[in-house]
């Protein structure tokens, strides 16, 4: 570990998809308190402090810092933790360093979302000013004007501003520097990733305007503007910047719904998505992102030997209704009735004799039906009602 490897939070399983979150000026991690949590449900989430931040090495940087010097640490933190590719979301300053890894190290990112931030930040001067003021007096005046800064009327968390009078005056300044020097106008065409924009509609340092410049250039962006949002939105309105970055990283979910209706068909996906209900919901999610957008698209295994696992494993537990639904995907992905039938002798030796033979009955009768088709394809009929001691009413899990 090096000494400048800035200090971090990671939540979530450490073999889910890495999502970076980085934080504004004079903010620590503490600002993804309300959204991180949920994240983490789907994400290995990793949130980083700016130098001189949150118990980050202020030497970090130095007067005359850049962006590209804080992307550079992020990287590093990333390299240290073993993470190769990541997703990145980040809040001002931090939205500016996720900007930077876009345009310079686009191979590093699998997508972007930018919150309450900029492609510019009004001009040098204004932060060469702060720069100076706090270099001379230290964080305690810009400190008394964080909260109409950062937040509407009335609100404010006073851990952020806590955070916000502990930062190093040095770094923070560096931060400044860095800052003054951002303007990535003229390479915002350039930005392949996925790219999600939020903004705070009650931002005044980086207003909706500057986001959707950002919109505009960056081909395929999505912007979302918050009602009532001023420039910490995640702090200030968690449930909508939380719904906002979901839909945007959900491309395990997307791309899991595309294998399942090539491996399942779809007639049967279309039925169980007509059966969805508010209560069902979360998990049809939970199929189609962690079973079929983070399993069945491993390329370790093809797509026949996990057919093949898989009647076995349904097998042994006598999940019978799911057994004849993989039957007519296993003859969808190419096996032969008697690739399938040789499946099923294998697991009367290590599943047990009246296990196999319950199974041999649910396959006969799905091959009769194919065979019944005429073609030689599977069938699409409606699934047949619940076997005994099956639950009713229950929710696909294909």
């Amino acid at each position: 570990m090096t000494a400048n490897l800035l200090t971090h939070r990671a939540e979530g399983s450490p073999t889910a998809p890495p999502l970076l979150l980085g934080p504004s000026l004079g903010t620590s991690y503490a600002l993804w308190d309300r959204t991180a949590p949920e994240l983490s449900t789907s994400h290995r989430v990793v949130r980083w402090n700016l130098p001189g931040h949150g118990g980050s090495p202020a030497g970090a940087i130095g007067p005359g810092a850049t962006v590209a010097d804080l992307a550079a640490l992020v990287l590093e933190l990333a390299d240290s933790l073993g993470i190769g590719r990541f997703a990145y979301a980040g809040v001002s300053l931090g939205g500016a360093v996720g900007l930077h890894l876009a345009v310079h190290h686009p191979e590093r990112l699998s997508s972007l979302a930018v919150i309450c931030s900029s492609a510019h930040f009004g001009g040098a001067k204004p932060w060469e000013e702060r720069a100076e003021l706090v270099r001379r007096e230290g964080l305690g005046p810009v400190v008394a004007t964080a909260d109409a800064r950062w937040f509407t009327a009335g609100f404010t968390v006073p851990e952020l501003v806590e955070d916000h009078r502990d930062a190093d005056p040095g770094a923070y300044a560096a931060c400044c520097d860095a800052l003054a020097a951002f303007d990535i106008r003229d390479r915002l065409a350039s930005i392949t990733v996925p790219t999600l924009l939020i903004a705070g509609r009650e931002d005044p340092a980086t207003p909706p305007a500057h986001l959707r410049e950002i919109a505009d250039a960056v081909r395929g962006a999505t912007l979302v503007e918050i009602p009532g949002a001023s420039h910490l939105a995640p702090a200030q309105c968690p449930e909508a910047v939380l719904t906002a970055l979901r839909a945007h990283f959900s491309g395990d979910a997307r791309r899991g719904m595309e294998v399942r209706r090539q491996v399942l068909g779809d007639a049967h996906v279309d039925r169980a998505q007509a059966r969805q209900s508010p209560f069902t919901a979360r998990f049809q999610d939970f199929i189609s992102r962690y079973a079929w957008g983070e399993i069945w698209t491993d390329t370790t295994l093809t797509r026949r030997e996990r057919s093949m696992i898989t009647l076995t494993a349904l097998v042994a537990h006598g999940h019978h209704d799911e057994l004849a639904m993989h039957v007519r995907a296993a003859r969808r992905g190419g096996l032969t009735p008697e690739e399938i039938g040789a499946v099923l002798l294998q697991t009367a030796v290590y599943c047990g004799v009246p296990a196999a033979n319950a199974a041999f009955a649910v396959a006969q009768r799905v091959l009769a039906e194919e065979t019944a088709d005429g073609d030689g394809s599977p069938s699409h009929a409606p699934d047949r009602p619940p076997a005994r001691g099956s639950a009713r009413g229950r929710p696909t899990g294909g």
